[in-house]
């Protein structure tokens, strides 16, 4: 029952970011005739984000369960309907809250649900509910961001805002029923504690982990590179028909997102040493896949690459999700909340150090440049595991 709760309602949520991610980046736009007010709008979104990676930690110590996650859904449809009040004269100071408030309540909804997620599921279910999770997500970015053009079109940016609020007053409605089991850990005397130095010894501890969250970092950077470039390399590619080329794009490499969840959670191996595999080939894949789409001169070649890249992130997702979600109890939470910092500082900063570079370089030069970042820190890691098997090996057994 929680399982098909959760997942309704992730996909719910998440069909509504991306709906307002859209439609709120083109009101902007719209409204101010202005680039720079769309980059102080995402700006802002992303720095929701990264404050709530900063107490996201410390805030579900205090405040766990059900009622924090229904009233981050309540607060983004609260921010979404003021729009609906405030007169249109008046949007251009507000629209950077309702932006930060996103990317905040996006943020810490996220942190909460994948934290709290092993207290709600069985343990044997947590590989096969984060793959339809993932899938679930991906069926919303398709969704959200080919329906809210439509949607502005057909019945204008009122209809869409009222409609987004609607869909987070719904998700709402079904994490309302949710369960949760009895925390594990002493809640108050572990918000007192100094929760990064816990996470830095814990990470000292679990070095694969450590890496994983490397090159989750490297990954960042190379997504950020690919965003950038997308409508670049559609309006390159077909000039009279960018648009169009883009939802096709997006759309095929969500459908391999898609596949690789389900894939993912198929495959034989469910230990920690499968998972973390399953991650590391995940990201190699992605990333040799969005190289190769940004190479292509044709939109055949274009749409033909979008599918191992979309495959190799839903490998990776669910690899790094189920993983993460093994360890302790105490680390989870901080763990997540440094996943998220990682994310949305990585994603920032790379959008703004990568749109130079498609100023100076072919869009195809420019993502082998930012993808091959995580490749690099990938085979670094893989070179520094093989060193320290190789220095296990070589140590003497101690005779007892």
């Amino acid at each position: 029952m929680n399982a098909r709760l959760i997942i309704t309602a992730r996909l719910i949520s998440d069909f509504g970011a991306f709906l307002n991610m859209v439609a709120l980046a083109t009101y902007v736009y719209l409204l101010s005739n202005s680039a720079m007010s769309v980059g102080i709008f995402l700006a802002s979104r992303v720095g929701g984000g990264i404050f709530a990676s900063l107490i996201g930690t410390r805030f579900y110590r205090r405040w766990s369960g059900r009622v924090p996650l229904i009233a981050f859904d309540l607060l983004r449809a609260v921010l979404l309907g003021g729009l609906l009040i405030v007169p249109v004269s008046q949007q251009a100071l507000l629209l950077p809250v309702v932006a930060f408030g996103l990317g905040f309540g996006n943020s810490m909804f996220a942190i909460g649900l994948n934290s709290q997620l092993p207290r709600l599921i069985e343990p044997d279910q947590l590989l096969k509910t984060n793959a339809w999770i993932t899938s679930a997500s991906s069926a919303a970015m398709v969704g959200g961001s080919l329906v809210s053009g439509l949607l502005v079109a057909a019945f204008g940016f009122e209809t869409v805002f009222a409609l987004n609020a609607l869909t987070y007053l719904l998700a709402a409605l079904l994490i309302a029923p949710l369960r949760f089991a009895v925390s594990a850990i002493d809640e108050q005397s572990a918000s007192e504690r100094n929760e990064w130095s816990a996470l830095r010894q814990g990470l000292r501890s679990a070095p694969v982990i450590a890496a994983m969250l490397a090159v989750t970092m490297a990954d960042t950077l190379g997504s950020a590179a690919h965003n950038v470039g997308f409508p670049i390399i559609s309006r390159l590619l077909t000039p009279d028909s960018a648009s169009t080329t883009l939802g096709l794009m997006l759309a095929v490499w969500a459908s391999g997102k898609l596949l690789g969840a389900r894939i993912a959670s198929r495959l034989e191996g469910s230990d920690n040493r499968h998972l973390e595999r399953r991650f590391f080939f995940g990201v190699a894949l992605m990333s040799c896949g969005f190289i190769l789409m940004f190479q292509q001169h044709s939109l055949y070649g274009l749409l033909l690459f979008s599918l191992p890249a979309g495959l190799g992130d839903g490998f990776s997702e669910v690899g790094l999700m189920s993983r993460l979600q093994r360890e302790p109890e105490h680390l989870r939470l901080p763990i997540f909340s440094f996943l998220t910092l990682l994310q949305m500082t990585g994603f920032g900063v790379g959008m703004l150090i990568a749109a130079p570079f498609y100023g100076w370089w072919t869009p195809g030069a420019v993502v082998l440049l930012f993808h091959g970042i995580p490749l690099s820190t990938l085979l670094t890691v893989k070179g520094l595991a093989l060193r320290r098997e190789r220095v296990a090996r070589s140590s003497p057994t101690p005779v007892p």
